[in-house]
């Protein structure tokens, strides 16, 4: 008699195949890599938008990496969450040995791996456009991409769990827009008085302003850090109690 594979080889597995199905996926290689490497390009060389002190390669990798998290971590993740769903794989692969639990697990596994990509092709791109950024901000910008991560992708399945495939992926695809105006390519700071304010408390803002600290500044931006973390547990609880598995 077959038996199931260990919980982590389940998880791994999973994970494994929500990365390859990302990554082959050619909307979403367009959102995730292609669209941020010419943004990257765009404003390293040019001089607007106004980004701010410091070397503008290094500021427009920093809102090029928030870009990739946004596209990665809600916008990817929210669109194929929902589709799953209205097709019934969240509901049978729920009552799988791998469970809601693991499916969870996979799904948070595959973003990161797919960021991990992400980081190693746009910081790429960013050093050979002139970004040299501190090694002593290498730690507190890798802790932003996780926190940033975890909010975004709680918003995500919060997106996907309550609304049909169709609205999901109308709202999603408006947000990834609406928000590369709200602090992830242009620092809080330079927008207007009151839409800067706003900015500040979204977790697009919290997170293109905590990776700017971090690869300019080598910063530690306790205060971003703090609102992606309410992000996420508000996110997160929301989508516990709303989601559902099938609709």
């Amino acid at each position: 008699m077959s038996t199931a594979a260990p919980p982590h080889r389940r998880v791994l597995s999973r994970a494994a195949f929500e990365t390859r199905t990302l990554l082959a996926n050619g909307e979403q290689l367009l959102v995730s890599l292609v669209l941020p490497a010419l943004a990257l390009a765009g404003l390293a060389v040019t001089d607007v938008p106004d980004l701010g002190p410091g070397p503008r390669p290094d500021l427009a990798t920093a809102g090029v990496l928030a870009l990739a998290v946004v596209s990665t971590a809600f916008t990817g993740q929210a669109i194929a969450t929902g589709f799953d769903r209205r097709a019934g794989v969240l509901r049978q692969l729920g009552s799988t040995p791998l469970g809601r639990d693991g499916l969870l697990a996979g799904k948070a596994l595959a973003v990161l791996s797919v960021l991990a990509v992400q980081v190693v092709v746009l910081g790429g791109l960013g050093l050979a456009l002139g970004a040299r950024p501190p090694v002593a901000g290498i730690l507190p910008a890798l802790v932003s991409l996780v926190l940033g991560s975890a909010a975004f992708v709680a918003l995500a399945l919060l997106l996907a769990g309550t609304l049909r495939a169709e609205a999901v992926l109308a709202v999603a695809n408006l947000l990834w827009v609406v928000l590369l105006g709200l602090g992830t390519l242009v620092p809080t700071d330079r927008l207007p008085a009151g839409l800067g304010g706003v900015a500040a408390l979204l977790p697009s803002g919290a997170l293109g302003d905590a990776l700017r600290a971090s690869v300019v500044d080598a910063g530690w931006p306790w205060a971003a850090w703090g609102v992606l973390t309410a992000w996420s547990l508000v996110a997160g609880a929301a989508a516990v109690r709303w989601f559902r598995w099938s609709g």
